[in-house]
C-alpha cells in the first residue's frame, strides 16, 4: 500500500522518471503474471521479457473486451492467471449495448491495488478521516463503488452504504448522518435533487460538500457539473474506471476533466479507425495497460472511450496526462449526420443549459445515413430553443420533441439516455 507521500511523489515525477517507474512496474507484472496467464501465453508466445522503453508497448497486440468473453466449464472467468481458489472478489460488467456481462475475479493483492488506485481519487477530492461518505449504489455484482467503499474505510472515513434504499430514504439518511460526501453517477445526483425538490428538502443547506461521480461523462460536462454543484451547493469531482481495467482516472475539484493515473496505468491514444497514434488534442480512443492486478492482467486494452488528451505543462502540480473534457463518449456511440460527427455528451452539454430535468437521444439509420432525434421534458417553446442551439453548434437541423414531465426514465446507475437503433436497421 502506498502512503499519501508516495502518491504525491509519483504525481510530481518528470516524464523520464515516471516512465522509468512504469517500466519497473511492468517488469514485475511480466514476471509475476504473464508466464502463468493462459490468455497471454497463447497471445504472446516467446515473449519472456517486458519492453525496455514505453514506446515498445506499441509492438504488442491490442486486447479487446470481446476477447475477454468466455468462462471455463465450471462457469468462472476464463481470463485469469491463478486457480479460482486464489481469488476473493467476484464482479461482472453491466453488459451495456447488448453485450453479455463479463465475469471477473480479484485476488486479495489485486483488490488492494484497486484500493490504492482509489486513494488517488480521494486525494484529489480532499477526503479525510473526518468525512462521512454516503455511497448511493446498489451493492450488487457490478463493480460500482465497491472499491471506493473499501478505500474510504481504509482512509478512516465513516462509510454509509445506501444500497436497498429509496431515493427519499437516501436523502433522509444523508441528512440524519450528516454525510459530507456523496458518491454516485451524475444522473443519480440530479435524480436525488429532483426528489429533494418534490419533498421540499433544501440540499444547498444540507451537509453534502463534495460529490464524487463516475459511470458516465457528466462529471466533466460543464453544464451538467455546474447544475449539480448549483443544486447541491457542493463541489463535484469526476472519476473514471472500468471493471475490466481498474480505477484509472481522477478529476479536479475546481474544473472539469480527468487525469490518467499514470502511477498505475500506461495510456496510449489511437485513431479508432486506423489504430495509429494521434497527436495531443485530437479525438482518440483511449488504450490502457494496467500496472497492477496480476490475477487479471491487461496489456494495451482498448477501452472504447473517446477522449482528447493534453500533455502536462511544466507548471502543473500533477504531471500526469490529462483529458481536458473527460470521457467524450464511446466509439460505438458516434453518430455521423451528413458528415458531422456528433457524440451524445456534446448534445447533453447543450441540453443541460436549458435546465431540462431529463432527455433521451435516439439514433436511427435511414438508408445510408444516420439520423438523431431528441426528446426533452420541457415546453414546446424551450424545445425549439434547444433545436436552434443544436443547429448553431453543429450546423445541422436535429429533431427535438417536447414530452411531458416525468415521462422519461430515471436512473440510479449508468444512465441509458442514448438509444441506438442503427444496428437493428442493418
Amino acid at each position: 500500500m502506498k502512503s499519501a507521500a508516495d502518491r504525491q511523489t509519483i504525481r510530481s515525477l518528470d516524464r523520464s522518471s515516471l516512465e522509468a517507474y512504469q517500466l519497473t512496474r511492468l517488469e514485475v507484472l511480466f514476471r509475476e503474471a504473464l508466464p502463468q496467464n493462459p490468455f497471454y501465453k497463447e497471445r504472446l508466445p516467446g515473449l519472456h521479457s517486458p519492453p525496455t522503453q514505453i514506446d515498445q508497448l506499441a509492438e504488442l497486440p491490442f486486447t479487446t473486451k470481446a476477447e475477454l468473453a468466455g468462462t471455463t466449464k465450471d462457469g468462472w472467468a476464463a481470463h485469469r492467471t491463478f486457480p479460482v481458489e486464489r481469488y476473493t472478489r467476484f464482479h461482472q460488467t453491466s453488459g451495456t449495448h447488448g453485450e453479455h456481462p463479463l465475469i471477473l475475479l480479484d485476488t486479495p493483492e489485486d483488490w488492494q491495488w484497486w484500493i490504492d488506485c482509489w486513494h488517488y481519487v480521494l486525494d484529489a477530492a480532499e477526503i479525510t478521516a473526518t468525512d462521512r461518505c454516503f455511497l448511493a449504489f446498489s451493492f450488487g455484482p457490478f463493480i460500482g463503488f465497491w472499491s471506493a467503499f473499501d478505500a474510504l474505510a481504509d482512509r478512516g472515513s465513516l462509510v454509509l452504504p445506501g444500497g436497498g434504499l429509496s431515493s427519499l430514504a437516501r436523502l433522509q439518511r444523508i441528512e440524519a448522518a450528516g454525510a459530507t460526501c456523496l458518491l454516485c453517477t451524475p444522473s443519480y445526483a440530479l435524480r436525488l435533487a429532483e426528489v429533494a425538490a418534490e419533498e421540499q428538502i433544501d440540499l444547498r443547506g444540507g451537509p453534502i460538500k463534495k460529490i464524487i461521480v463516475a459511470g458516465e461523462p457528466g462529471g466533466s460536462i460543464a453544464s451538467v457539473r455546474e447544475r449539480i454543484e448549483s443544486i447541491w451547493g457542493a463541489q463535484v469531482l469526476d472519476h473514471a474506471g472500468a471493471t475490466e481495467i481498474g480505477a484509472w482516472g481522477f478529476g479536479k475539484l475546481d474544473e472539469p476533466g480527468l487525469y490518467i493515473n499514470e502511477g498505475e496505468f500506461i495510456a496510449e491514444f489511437i485513431d479508432p479507425q486506423s489504430d495509429r497514434p494521434v497527436a495531443e488534442g485530437e479525438l482518440s480512443e483511449l488504450v490502457i495497460t494496467a500496472l497492477g492486478r496480476a490475477g487479471h492482467p491487461l496489456l494495451r486494452y482498448r477501452t472504447g472511450d473517446l477522449v482528447r488528451h493534453r500533455n502536462p505543462l511544466p507548471e502543473d502540480a500533477t504531471r500526469f496526462v490529462s483529458l481536458v473534457d473527460g470521457i467524450l463518449g464511446r466509439t460505438d456511440e458516434m453518430v455521423i449526420i451528413r458528415g458531422v460527427n456528433i457524440l451524445p455528451s456534446a448534445v447533453e452539454q447543450i441540453v443541460r443549459q436549458f435546465d431540462i430535468p431529463e432527455f433521451r437521444l435516439t439514433a436511427k439509420r435511414e438508408g445510408a445515413m444516420d439520423n438523431l432525434s431528441i426528446e426533452v421534458e420541457t415546453t414546446a417553446a424551450c424545445a425549439e430553443n434547444v433545436r436552434e442551439s443544436l443547429q448553431v453548434r453543429f450546423g445541422l437541423r436535429i429533431d427535438v420533441t417536447a414530452v411531458p414531465e416525468k415521462s422519461l426514465p430515471r436512473f440510479e446507475g449508468k444512465a441509458k439516455r442514448f438509444v441506438d437503433l442503427r444496428k437493428k436497421a442493418i
